[in-house]
């Protein structure tokens, strides 16, 4: 079953897809948050014929939400109700932090594409921290 895995921001939105076992997530795309991101979802969602989506769970280091979190829900909503996939959270505290590091050769360059992909790589994080606790169980 094929995963989608979000890391909502409020001007760009990370995507990952899951294999189709569901075992692991990779970054696929960055795109705008735009009035068109949940038609670009759907989309998406269809075309890959997505089962399951996964939001990155935004919260403060305290543990309460923070700001992004209520479009973030209002997001999975909307995603609910048009296309009926269920959607899940997933905490996403350090995920793009820890998709910032990269392997020396890359800190080194740090080109823009490799920038341009943090937001996709936290949204892998995400997917495979869910995935690896669903296929714990």
């Amino acid at each position: 079953m094929r995963h989608l895995g979000i890391d909502y921001g409020s001007s760009k939105v990370g995507l990952a897809l899951s294999d189709e076992m569901g075992m692991m997530g990779f970054p696929n795309s960055v795109v705008t948050n735009s009035p068109r991101l949940i038609e670009d979802l759907c989309a998406l969602i269809s075309r890959e014929q997505v089962r399951a989506v996964v939001i990155g769970d935004s919260r403060t280091l305290a543990g309460g939400h923070n700001p992004i979190a209520k479009s973030a829900v209002m997001l999975g909503k909307q995603i609910t109700e048009r296309t009926n996939v269920p959607v899940y959270f997933e905490n996403e505290v350090f995920t793009s932090a820890e998709a910032h590091r990269a392997p020396e050769k890359e800190v080194k360059t740090r080109a823009p594409k490799a920038r341009a992909n943090v937001d996709a790589s936290a949204a892998a994080l995400i997917l495979t921290s869910y995935l690896t606790r669903q296929n714990r169980r």
